[in-house]
């Protein structure tokens, strides 16, 4: 199913010029975009509640992306789509683990975290994290399941961080 999954997606590269730009931008820019917007929502807001928002969505990127999902592709490694089979490939990526994904972890976990202080804008970062994942997928370097597994410790990391810092600022 995961290969099927993926050839489908991946037969969107490579068909037009102008869709083959769209993908290469939500998967290598869209990113810059949401951090971006992140802090922006931060500063916006102009309060406690803002920064508290900023500081727990970093720790939450930080812990699924660089601890999380590095314990999991140690002992488990799975290749990248075009290492084993014959993709189109928007983006140039080195080889390695793709399982979970890191991108979907990270950007997963920061929406999380923002939708659970804000449910219209945590569904716009969900939405972009959505976004970015899909497109890596068509653009030939991660599997569909390397997004669900990245996405579930996003979101898992999110929600724990969220919560543990939340009871953390009310027993100080």
């Amino acid at each position: 199913m995961d290969l099927t999954l993926f050839n489908y997606l991946n037969s969107f590269a490579g068909r037009f010029d102008w869709l083959d730009t769209f993908f290469i931008f939500l998967a290598s820019y869209l990113e810059y975009w949401l951090v971006g917007g992140l802090v922006a929502l931060a500063i916006f807001y102009r309060n406690q509640r803002g920064f508290r928002m900023l500081i727990d969505s970093l720790i939450a990127v930080l812990f699924s992306r660089f601890i999380v999902t590095e314990i999991i592709r140690f002992f488990y490694a799975k290749p990248r789509p075009f290492e084993v089979v014959d993709v189109y490939r928007l983006i140039d990526h080195s080889t390695g683990s793709a399982f979970p994904s890191g991108h979907a972890a990270f950007f997963f976990a920061l929406a999380m975290v923002v939708f659970l202080y804000d449910r219209v804008w945590g569904s716009v970062f969900f939405a972009g994290a959505v976004l970015i994942s899909i497109s890596r997928v068509v653009g030939g370097i991660h599997w569909p399941a390397d997004i669900l597994g990245g996405a579930v410790v996003g979101i898992l990391s999110g929600i724990l961080i969220f919560y543990v810092m939340k009871n953390r600022r009310a027993t100080k």
